[in-house]
């Protein structure tokens, strides 16, 4: 959520950053939000006034008493009435102008960055840079669904019937190459100073509205019916919940935390045969990075996030790209965004596995995340990344370590994890 100050002294950078999105439905919204920040100051200086004067008259009231002027000091108390009365006219208006406000400036998107690329959807998104040598081998790569089904490691049937589409059994050696993918990626971050957490996996509405865009909100979703509950999409949203309403002393800085959780989203539309299998699901885990840190920071901790992101494929031999997010692809509380492809040999193309942001302090001034220091408070700047998000990556790590005779290499790295196993079979 942007600063009112902000945008009532820069209105036009608002506008112009809201076209560079391509959401020219939402210029209006911007001069409302002025009109009514008009209004809303008028009615809290005439309350202040009628706060002020309230102490003067109830002070004149004692002196007349204190004389014997009775009737003088009586139509003073009628005035203190008829002030009273104004007041909380006065008062209920101004809880209704700050909620008009603060709903509108929920709907405003944040200012993004001056580097990021504008453009209307993530066709227009730019490539930055490939990472190891994407390579199509002499053989036919099955579609990952049937990889997984020649290990007996996918029942999607059995899932159909217990929970419906969009949810799936892994077995055996699928299954703990999924549990290996998470413990390794848990110890890899770990080993970049990290601190490993479990959050909750419910959160609130107040700390949902915090974390994302109402429009976010109910494409991704799911409620707990008669609880105010939502079940977590990412642990990104528990994680930066966890600093709600804080005050953290500026030497505690950076909080650098990376978490596992089950994530749950609504997934609506149809998709193609490459996401369906395990590729676009209503269930998964993952393991998640997220940082809060000072304005000043936030620049290089995005760069280092996506890094390991990159240097984690690449230790599984999984070759990938990084993608600069177009204007037109940004969340509205995103600041600027890269993310993480990795190659598939069956498609002889690159896949999303992953995506890194920078909110600024649009995440911290919903949620009210300040820092204080010498120079006093001021918000954080908070942003988040995918270490790895199985299945998806199960998909590009078996495509892109499978062997002709059906096998699938372990690579070094991921070989404590699956018991000293160099390949399964």
């Amino acid at each position: 959520m942007l600063d009112l100050k902000f945008l009532r002294e820069n209105p036009e950078v608002v506008k112009q950053n809201i076209k560079n999105k391509f959401q020219d439905r939402k210029l209006p919204l911007v001069d409302e939000v002025i009109e009514l920040d008009v209004e809303s100051r008028k009615t809290q200086q005439e309350a202040d006034n009628l706060r002020a004067n309230r102490k003067s008259l109830s002070k004149k009231i004692g002196e007349l008493m204190a004389k014997g002027k009775k009737e003088e000091a009586e139509e003073v108390k009628a005035q203190v009435n008829a002030n009273a009365n104004r007041l909380a006219e006065l008062e209920s208006k101004e809880t209704e102008l700050l909620e008009k406000i603060t709903k509108i400036m929920m709907v405003i998107p944040n200012i993004i960055d001056s580097s990021v690329p504008i453009g209307k959807d993530d066709s227009e998104n730019v490539e930055i840079k490939k990472y190891g040598e994407p390579v199509v081998p002499d053989f036919e790569v099955p579609y990952h669904a049937e990889i997984m089904d020649n290990f007996n490691g996918l029942d999607l049937d059995s899932a159909r019937k217990v929970a419906g589409n969009g949810f799936y059994y892994l077995m055996g050696d699928i299954a703990r190459l999924h549990s290996a993918v998470i413990s390794y990626a848990r110890d890899f971050m770990i080993n970049r100073g990290f601190t490993y957490c479990i959050p909750p996996f419910m959160i609130r509405s107040d700390v949902v509205t915090g974390v994302m865009s109402f429009e976010e909100m109910d494409a991704m979703m799911y409620k707990i019916e008669g609880e105010d509950l939502y079940l977590i999409g990412t642990s990104e949203h528990s994680m930066i919940g966890k600093f709600i309403d804080t005050i953290i002393p500026e030497e505690q800085l950076p909080h650098t935390l990376t978490s596992y959780s089950p994530c749950f989203r609504k997934e609506k539309g149809a998709h193609g045969i490459e996401e369906r299998g395990v590729y676009r699901i209503h269930q998964f885990e993952k393991q998640e990075m997220i940082v809060v840190c000072k304005p000043e920071d936030s620049k290089m901790w995005f760069d280092k996030l996506w890094q390991n992101t990159v240097d984690l494929f690449r230790s599984l031999d999984i070759p990938v790209r990084t993608l600069e997010c177009c204007s037109g692809d940004l969340a509205d509380l995103k600041v600027k965004s890269i993310d993480v492809e990795a190659w598939s040999p069956r498609q002889k193309k690159y896949f999303e596995v992953g995506s890194c942001s920078n909110l600024g302090d649009a995440q911290a001034r919903r949620l009210k995340i300040r820092v204080v220091g010498e120079g006093g408070k001021y918000f954080a700047h908070t942003l988040n990344n995918t270490v790895v998000a199985p299945p998806r990556m199960l998909i590009a790590f078996l495509e892109n370590n499978l062997n002709a005779d059906g096998s699938v290499s372990i690579p070094k790295a991921l070989q404590p994890y699956m018991g000293g196993k160099e390949f399964i079979k």
